[in-house]
């Protein structure tokens, strides 16, 4: 049964226009500018309809597995439904979700335990097709790991994995080079101060090594399949540089302008966190994200650990740093689709998937209505 919005703002790629929008199940049957007059139009009183937002790197997953330190969920599925609720409530329609690969020697050394059970619940939730939303996975390798290229075997040729990031979270680099936040990150996380020190030392003095085994091989396994690869962290051009050699094609989190400004110039498509944009700075003394949309280095966002921060985040940007508001919701739909060869998603055009959100920005909060998922309402 098709479905005629009218009235609304329409979010395209270059403007905000008012109009009309049909869809369906088989996709977006017309966008057109001013109202329809159909007696079945659902008038939606001036609100922002705007594609699908699509998330390539939530760990939000994580939290329903082990909903307290050390309590891990007996019901994997269940713990992936309520995932799933949540990023449709958010507006998400396209959900890349983050699973760990490797023990991170971190405070969240938790992840080895139940990565097996997340990779079975996304294919047997995907399977059944119960989710509102489009799962994939983006396989997170922790190349510190010791044991990491055991932990991915059974999975590297596994159609839901479709993005694959390269992590090194040694103590003194990339995310932790300020140790102090890590302590602090560590800490607040369920470790004690002598743990968090053994932790380092092991970590400093294994993880150089282990990198050094598993970077290359991770990288042979994923791009024999075509697999985009993101690196993690960047700190340094030389960082970003690696990254290239590597056939990376996203420079995920850069922690600085200046490993941002070489992704750029390098050809790499820059995502970093909504969250940094919503509460004005990084949790760990990394770069100001909405000072890299400012100078133009930020091509994408991800919620990370805040699912709801993606819309709050394009709002933000637009009222509070000049970002003009299709630019910003590009951010999280066309060009996040773009970047990961989603051809069918992402724009208000016809013949597009009907990936759409419905909402309205109350001050500074956007307020979701309706989301609809491949023509049907997810939330």
């Amino acid at each position: 049964m098709q479905t005629v919005l009218t009235n609304a703002r329409l979010i395209l790629e270059d403007e905000v226009v008012t109009g009309t929008i049909a869809f369906d199940e088989g996709g977006i049957a017309s966008v057109d500018q001013g109202r329809s007059s159909l007696p079945g139009a659902i008038d939606v009183g001036g609100d922002y309809v705007a594609p699908g937002l699509v998330e390539m790197h939530t760990d939000n997953m994580e939290k329903h597995f082990m909903p307290r330190p050390k309590v891990f969920w007996p019901n994997g599925l269940a713990a992936a439904l309520v995932h799933d609720a949540q990023m449709a409530a958010a507006g998400v329609t396209t959900v890349y979700d983050a699973v760990c690969a490797g023990t991170p020697f971190s405070a969240k050394d938790y992840r080895k335990d139940i990565f097996a059970d997340v990779m079975k619940s996304l294919a047997y939730g995907k399977s059944e097709n119960v989710f509102r939303i489009d799962h994939r996975i983006h396989m997170r390798c922790e190349l510190t790991s010791p044991q990491l290229l055991e932990d991915i075997a059974p999975y590297q040729d596994d159609a839901l994995v479709q993005l694959v990031s390269l992590m090194d979270h040694t103590p003194g680099q990339r995310q932790w080079r300020d140790l102090q936040h890590l302590k602090t990150y560590a800490v607040g996380n369920g470790k004690t101060v002598q743990e968090f020190e053994e932790d380092v030392a092991v970590r400093q003095r294994e993880g150089a090594a282990n990198v050094a085994k598993n970077w290359q091989a991770v990288v042979d396994i994923f791009r024999a399949r075509g697999i985009p690869l993101a690196t993690h962290d960047d700190t340094i051009p030389e960082h970003v540089e690696e990254g290239v050699a590597s056939g990376a094609v996203i420079s995920e989190f850069p922690t600085t302008v200046e490993a941002a400004a070489a992704a750029k110039q390098h050809g790499l498509a820059t995502v970093a966190g909504a969250p940094n944009v919503v509460r004005g700075g990084s949790h760990s003394g990394g770069v100001s994200v909405s000072e890299l949309a400012e100078k133009g280095l930020l091509d994408g966002l991800s919620s990370d650990y805040v699912p709801a921060s993606l819309l709050q985040a394009v709002v933000k940007l637009n009222a509070g740093h000049g970002i003009a508001l299709p630019q910003a919701m590009g951010m999280v739909t066309w060009k996040v689709a773009d970047i990961l060869g989603l051809t069918d998603r992402g724009h208000l055009r016809t013949g597009l998937r009907a990936d759409l959100v419905r909402f309205k920005v109350l001050g500074s909060t956007p307020v979701i209505g309706a989301v609809w998922s491949k023509g049907e309402r997810a939330f």
